[in-house]
């Protein structure tokens, strides 16, 4: 298990029933999480984490509704309700989730101009976490990813594991989906046809 790390995307309030953008049985998968995370050796936790104010709310912006598109600068861009805004109890992890054995978090959607699904890029697709460096300097070549939600943060970082390389797996009944206009159906398509492996 030394090559393989776990990575646990936004297992956190916002995005569990009764969160600001709650995704149906979002608190479903903790047990199961908590069990993989005692498996594995290495484990990575993301955590979605805005400032107030951030551009990908549809509260920045006059006129506008959650899950509407808008063009920004680094292409199209989901409008959602203010979640996960740093500090706040929503940005927390989910209260049972047993993530103390976590060697790194990755913080993302930090710098307000910009969203971020990936563990590994920024949505302009240019900037990186610095995930894929440090998956590589602890000689990891394999990872699997589950949390929240299956058809944006686990799947965009899925889509760039693979294309950074890594043997990718995602265990989809770890995993909860926001089906957004069917995007979960989308995006399991799209994993499957790069490469990744789906439980």
């Amino acid at each position: 298990m030394a090559d393989k790390a776990l990575i646990v995307v936004d297992v956190q309030n916002d995005f569990c029933p009764g969160g600001a953008l709650g995704v149906a049985g979002g608190d479903e998968i903790v047990p199961m999480i908590n069990g993989m995370i005692g498996r594995f050796e290495h484990v990575v936790l993301t955590q979605d984490w805005h400032p107030s104010g951030h551009s990908s709310f549809a509260s920045s912006h006059p006129g506008k509704n959650p899950f509407e598109m808008i063009a920004m600068p680094y292409g199209a861009q989901t409008l959602w309700p203010d979640h996960c805004v740093q500090g706040s109890a929503g940005a927390d992890f989910h209260p049972a989730l047993e993530w103390t054995r976590a060697e790194l978090l990755i913080r993302k959607g930090f710098r307000a101009q910009i969203d971020s699904y990936s563990a590994f890029f920024e949505n302009d697709r240019r900037t990186p976490t610095g995930l894929s460096g440090y998956l590589r300097d602890r000689g990891i070549k394999k990872v699997t990813l589950c949390g929240l939600a299956t058809d944006f943060c686990v799947a965009f970082s899925a889509l760039d594991a693979v294309a950074q390389g890594f043997s990718t797996t995602v265990v989809l009944e770890a995993c909860r989906g926001i089906d957004l206009n069917g995007s979960l159906h989308a995006m399991v398509t799209r994993m499957r046809d790069a490469g990744v492996e789906l439980n």
